[in-house]
């Protein structure tokens, strides 16, 4: 009975070594193609939020690391788009943390004259059929941002229209597209003091 416990004791840890190994075989035969799936939709990403043709540096190699309340809580990238030697503008990473259920996290595009230049939601909680229109597949609604200028921190245009400004709020849904507004304005903001601190910001870890 002992020697047939043993027995099966030993074929299940050669089992589960083998097991393991092919799991960490796999992971690593695997690796860099995740990886290159991750950049290549991330490029895709930032395609939608910064026309290609305005810069020419490895935008995904540009990336800093940035504390800033403009942006929102805690850290936040920003990649700077160069053209030639020039800064020209920069993709960043935003938070809005009022949406109707909880924080939204956006990329924004801006150049450093108060444009935006493309925003996209890239995670969210809010009400299906209802807040969820921020999203592209569900309403072109964010896409209107493309080429609107800031103009200043009072400008009384950049806000829905429930508040005076330009942009569409929802039927029954007015928090959510107020806050992602009001995030992409910052942002905006935000990109215009890039340029005075570029060479003073962190560099993203490999």
């Amino acid at each position: 009975m002992l020697k047939t416990m043993q027995k099966h004791g030993v074929t299940l840890a050669i089992f589960a070594a083998a097991l393991t190994g092919m799991t960490a075989l796999v992971n690593e035969l695997t690796k860099n193609t995740i990886e290159e799936q991750a950049i290549k939709q991330q490029k895709a990403l930032f395609d939608q939020v910064i026309p290609s043709d305005l810069y020419d540096n490895d935008l995904q190699k540009s990336c800093f690391v940035v504390q800033a309340p403009q942006l929102g809580k805690g850290a936040h990238r920003v990649y700077i788009a160069r053209k030639g030697d020039s800064p020209v503008g920069a993709v960043m990473e935003a938070t809005a943390p009022d949406g109707y259920s909880g924080a939204i996290q956006l990329l924004v595009g801006s150049d450093f004259s108060g444009t935006v230049l493309g925003t996209r939601v890239t995670e969210h909680h809010e009400t299906p059929g209802l807040g969820d229109k921020i999203e592209t597949r569900l309403s072109d609604w964010i896409l209107h941002f493309a080429g609107k200028m800031i103009h200043g921190e009072d400008d009384p245009a950049f806000a829905v229209k429930k508040d005076g400004g330009e942009f569409d709020q929802f039927t029954g849904a007015t928090i959510t597209p107020r806050a992602v507004v009001n995030a992409v304005k910052r942002a905006g903001l935000y990109a215009e003091t890039l340029p005075a601190q570029i060479n003073h910001l962190s560099a993203c870890e490999e």
